[in-house]
């Protein structure tokens, strides 16, 4: 019986409950499936004229302004994040005490308090001083959003970069100091791009958190995805109902197909750095009958070895 380094390899009676387990796990989730069709069937999802609303130009018109609307919040929170999420990882990091704490204080305070409560917050904030704040104040919803991801997912994206960059051998780190490097050289020329290569997927897993997280947007009425369909369902009426889960279905797949995007750009950009040709190139030893100059040594030394010093 062949086995397993993980695991010991199945025998045959654990095969026959495994293909029972996945037989019956199997027509589990179909019955549900066909369960779910049923019920939507029955109460007039399914019908012709339900799913018509969305080859009105108006309708698609909604859901297309949603869709640019959360992309913009994602795209602006996604790079905000990221920067000072580096900034955070780096000020924990260093050696002054008092920087670490700062950093360190900031990250655990805005991880502990739920996101919701911190864009609520912020756009209050902002609406209570909107005349002092200017542009933010004319866009309170808008920075709110913004910024509460940025805060939140910065402080995640800390964490990650700073344990990348303590998965880094300790011996790279004394080579850097011992050739002379300074702090700062070692952080940005050897510690971070080690971080970042390594930390890639779950960077990108946190942005796509990011981007599903814009749906909070509508607690402070900004008119993202989310928002934009809510309001559209709640404004037609099909058969006599609000068509709002045929909407919400729509909206999901939506949300899965971009999430499913920024996963594969992820997925492209960690082959493309496992492909890339970095490192230092070690030279292959030359042969026997090369010339003297190749070789390393004394230049006087003769090919054939030391001299003979018994004669």
């Amino acid at each position: 019986m062949s086995s397993s380094v993980l695991y010991d390899a199945p025998g045959p009676k654990a095969r026959v409950r495994n293909i029972i387990y996945t037989v019956l796990g199997s027509a589990l989730v179909l019955g549900l499936v066909v369960f779910s069709v049923y019920r939507l069937n029955e109460k007039g999802v399914l019908e012709p004229e339900v799913w018509n609303i969305f080859n009105n130009a108006g309708v698609r018109a909604n859901i297309r302004d949603g869709v640019l609307s959360t992309l913009k919040v994602f795209a602006l929170a996604g790079v905000l994040s990221l920067v000072l999420g580096l900034l955070l990882a780096v000020a924990r990091l260093s050696d002054h005490k008092w920087i670490s704490w700062v950093a360190t204080g900031f990250i655990e305070l805005f991880r502990a308090v739920p996101l919701l409560i911190t864009i609520y917050a912020l756009w209050v904030l902002f609406l209570s001083y909107k005349d002092d704040l200017g542009v933010i104040g004319e866009n309170a919803s808008f920075w709110a959003l913004v910024i509460g991801l940025t805060v939140y997912n910065a402080c995640v994206q800390a964490e990650v970069l700073r344990a990348g960059v303590n998965a880094v051998p300790r011996g790279q780190v004394e080579a850097a100091y011992a050739l002379g490097l300074r702090k700062t050289q070692v952080m940005t020329m050897l510690l971070l791009p080690q971080a970042v290569r390594s930390m890639l997927p779950t960077i990108i897993s946190q942005l796509v958190v990011t981007l599903k997280d814009t749906s909070l947007g509508y607690i402070v009425t900004y008119a993202e995805l989310l928002f934009a369909a809510r309001t559209m369902a709640n404004n037609i009426i099909v058969n006599g109902e609000n068509p709002i889960t045929a909407v919400v279905i729509v909206v999901a797949a939506i949300y899965i197909a971009m999430c499913l995007l920024l996963s594969s750009l992820a997925t492209w950009i960690e082959k493309r750095g496992r492909r890339a040709k970095t490192g230092i190139t070690v030279a292959h030893a030359g042969g026997t009958g090369g010339a003297p100059e190749d070789v390393p040594g004394d230049v006087g030394m003769p090919m054939d070895g030391p001299p003979d010093v018994s004669k």
